[in-house]
């Protein structure tokens, strides 16, 4: 057994196939109706990493006392599982922020280790250890505040709106500036203990500080981007560790969280500078005042099932407000009764609609609502001419008509949803408050436009009872 257990061979098979599961799991997670089994296959690698690990401290033999060894660690691994199990039964409208909470949990775990492995190594690191080191602290600790901040953004804790103020870049860029010449002198003299807080320090602020100036539009990029940090400092423990897998995982998770940041960024028009620095989303308090006065036409459920039933094509445009009041389930029982009369109901899925990648297609599919009927933005804008009725539901600033003709709007040049091009328009929506950006969505006002105030789980249920008696 002890052979067996110590066999290198054997604990590097265990890593080739856990790494390419992980490679698998992100191959199949690319369509829905293989993202079930993507998500087993990344469970399945990361149950066969863990076990590899503890096989590899057995080996090594690197503690004394390996029982109380494995003791603690299965102690650590009985307080995490008490922690994951609670944050994986959230609810669906919860999930961004429980994301940002697990980027900010590894990443902690990873200026952890790091912290360990240099005062351990006292001033004895080579200057590549080193080098890695600090990279891989530096990303770590800013992902943990950013995360924290983010989730706390999306939580709504904090104020949605972009924090900014003057020389704030500037100031931003210094501190980076400072972390990495601090970094510099302890790859060339590593035996300056009293230096390496400092720089943690300031890796922690400037996660703060990176994420407190973005507003609520662009979240689903700064999750994404939050993402691949922390996945390039995992690869950077990799290296400190002498661990392949954990840089071929933290590689995978790096670059596929950068390369869905570059896709959000162009959904949206904007570049990584424009995201990270642009305070996307601050709008003047007076001006959105001005246009909530302005008159809007309203509807009830009656009458909303009634023009919904006239219709032969219909496109429901998901958003955040969908998420909030729950209402998926019931979304899909209007497909039903629609489909049922013969409408032709397809669903527009905006790539930054919700507050993370993905987010509407992982609760239309929770609904268990038919893949071929969501539909990209790019393959259904040109539709929208001849459609009848363009359902809303609680999408703010992915509808906005803005984009494309206020310069003086902050998300001039965005790609939206060209929902102002149907014949009606109506939005389910619980008042004339702005958007998660903090803009007005003059699309409200236009006149073939209809406002459906209330919950929008229960007036989507009343406008589905409506059809059942018509």
């Amino acid at each position: 057994m002890t052979e067996f257990v110590g066999s290198q061979s054997f604990i590097g098979l265990i890593y080739l196939i856990a790494s390419a599961l992980f490679i698998l799991a992100l191959r199949w997670m690319n369509a829905p109706p293989t993202a079930r089994r993507g998500i087993l296959a990344g469970e399945t690698g990361m149950v066969l990493a863990i076990g590899g690990t503890l096989l590899q401290l057995g080996i090594e033999g690197k503690l004394e006392h390996i029982a109380i060894s494995y003791g603690w660690i299965f102690v650590a691994l009985g307080i995490g599982t008490a922690i994951g199990v609670p944050l994986g039964l959230v609810q669906m409208t919860a999930v961004p922020q429980r994301t940002a909470l697990s980027h900010a949990f590894g990443a902690f775990c990873v200026t952890l280790v790091g912290t360990a492995e240099y005062y351990l190594g006292g001033t004895n690191i080579p200057p590549f250890k080193m080098s890695v080191l600090c990279c891989e602290v530096i990303l770590g600790g800013l992902t943990v505040t950013g995360s924290l901040m983010a989730a706390g953004k999306l939580q709504e804790v904090l104020p949605q709106r972009p924090i900014t103020f003057k020389g704030q870049n500037l100031f931003n860029l210094s501190m980076l500036v400072v972390a990495i010449g601090i970094a510099v002198y302890l790859v060339r003299h590593p035996g300056a203990p009293h230096l390496y807080p400092v720089m943690v320090g300031i890796a922690l602020v400037f996660g703060v500080m990176l994420v407190i100036p973005i507003g609520g539009a662009d979240m689903p990029t700064v999750i994404s981007l939050l993402n691949s940090y922390a996945g390039l400092s995992a690869a950077a423990m990799g290296f400190v560790l002498n661990n392949k897998l954990l840089i071929v995982a933290g590689a995978l998770d790096g670059s596929s969280g950068f390369i869905l940041s570059v896709i959000m960024s162009k959904a949206m028009n904007r570049s990584f500078t424009n995201v990270l620095f642009g305070a996307f989303g601050q709008v003047a308090a007076a001006a959105a005042g001005a246009q909530e006065a302005r008159p809007v036409k309203s509807a009830s459920p009656e009458e909303a099932a009634g023009i919904l039933a006239a219709a032969s094509r219909v496109v429901v445009v998901p958003g955040y407000g969908m998420a909030v009041a729950q209402a998926q389930h019931k979304v899909r029982e209007l497909y039903d009764a629609l489909t049922k009369r013969g409408v032709d109901v397809r669903f527009a899925i905006h790539p930054v609609a919700g507050r993370m990648p993905g987010h509407m297609n992982v609760l239309l599919a929770e609904a268990d609502v038919p893949y071929d009927r969501l539909m990209e933005m790019d393959d259904i804008n040109g539709d929208f001419p001849q459609v009848d009725v363009s359902l809303i539901i609680g999408a703010n600033d992915v509808t906005n008509p803005a984009a494309k003709t206020d310069k003086s709007s902050p998300i001039y040049g965005m790609p939206v949803l060209d929902v102002e091009r149907s014949h009606t328009v109506m939005v389910i929506k619980r008042s004339m408050n702005p958007g998660f950006a903090g803009i007005d969505n003059p699309l409200y006002y236009m006149d073939q436009t209809l406002m459906l105030f209330g919950d929008a789980k229960v007036f989507v249920s009343n406008i589905v009872k409506e059809l059942g008696h018509g």
